[in-house]
């Protein structure tokens, strides 16, 4: 694959299509690299990898409990495993539709200026299309079916576990996921790992970075469960308005806002909890609400690299390739400019 602006806009698309499917990690482990060796050649590819994230690594995992964290929770809280395809699908569109045609913009006027410059040599060899390692598609359906048991089980059984009580199911999942991994790192060929340049570095980036987030922030979180009695009263009160109805823009900025700087599953979780926490309620007479929740909770965790734990691998996995990936506040520069006023007009069509 060469990569030209339709093929990479194709690329995106895709993303955007499995990501609810598999994950945004998974879908977004599975796609940067081909789309990185494909655009190898380039002079031009920071913006490839930049919208990869908004899309693949965020957007993308709207439509279903299994794309994103926080929507994964909303269902073990309760909330229909279809209920977010329903409501969200008109959201995600008019996100992904406006970032796949701004992105086919972007890309057609630097492939001209990198084709007006010369382009280098692909430094990949041509070869056949082609997909290796099979065995790991029905590995991925019992990871799908394992995350699925621990939302749709109810053992009623609880673990304690350091101080914590932890459900069965849940045990249970985490321990079928470790198997399963494990299962893969022995049936799939050594060839095939260093072929995709398969690595542990940005794994474990992230696994640093995301516990000292997990540590910090959660007096954060402490403060907002209090409400009205708590540190951040002047925040809470704004998510309703003087008659003391839900105010869906606010929930949806900031919902939106703090999971741009803490990990966007547990701030969903105490919005959702602010909101009342009644999953029955929340998907029928105050379905806005949720939805605004779960835009904010899954959209802006796009606009910084600690808002989804994926951002990060994909932008440790494109320096590892060479790509010079802006700093922690040039990537909030792309974000703050393509993203925000995105989210402006999403609030006056979705939330008013």
């Amino acid at each position: 694959m060469h990569g030209s602006p339709l093929l990479n806009t194709g690329i995106l698309a895709l993303g955007a299509a499995l990501a609810s499917l598999m994950g945004t990690t998974g879908a977004a482990m599975l796609l940067i690299r081909p789309l990185i060796r494909a655009n190898d050649n380039r002079g031009h590819q920071v913006h490839t990898v930049v919208f990869f994230i908004f899309i693949v690594a965020n957007v993308g995992g709207s439509l279903t409990p299994l794309g994103d964290p926080p929507l994964f929770l909303g269902f073990l809280k309760g909330v229909d495993f279809f209920w977010t395809l329903q409501h969200m699908l008109a959201p995600m569109l008019f996100v992904v539709l406006i970032l796949l045609a701004l992105f086919l913009v972007i890309d057609t006027v630097l492939y001209r200026r990198d084709v007006a410059a010369g382009l280098k040599r692909d430094p990949t060899p041509d070869s056949p299309l082609r997909i290796e390692g099979v065995a790991n598609f029905g590995l991925l359906l019992l990871v799908l079916g394992s995350v699925l048991m621990s939302g749709l089980a109810n053992t009623g059984i609880e673990v304690d576990v350091l101080g914590q009580r932890l459900a069965l199911e849940g045990l249970l999942r985490d321990a079928a996921l470790l198997v399963i991994a494990g299962v893969s790192l022995a049936v799939t060929k050594k060839s095939v790992h260093k072929a995709n340049e398969f690595g542990w570095a940005p794994i474990a980036e992230v696994a640093k970075l995301f516990f000292g987030i997990f540590i910090t922030m959660a007096p954060v979180l402490l403060m907002l469960k209090s409400g009205t009695e708590g540190a951040f009263a002047p925040l809470v009160r704004l998510t309703s308005d003087a008659a003391g109805q839900p105010d869906d823009a606010m929930y949806f900025w900031l919902a939106g806002a703090l999971s741009s700087f803490l990990d966007n599953a547990p701030t969903y979780l105490v919005f959702f909890n602010l909101a009342g926490g009644d999953p029955q309620s929340l998907m029928t007479t105050q379905a806005t609400t949720l939805l605004a929740i779960s835009c904010g909770a899954v959209f802006m965790g796009a606009n910084t690299y600690i808002g989804n734990a994926p951002n990060f691998m994909v932008k440790a996995i494109a320096e590892e390739r060479g790509i010079r990936m802006p700093g922690f506040f040039g990537y909030m520069l792309w974000s703050g400019a393509i993203l925000l006023p995105i989210f402006v007009a999403m609030t006056f069509v979705f939330f008013r």
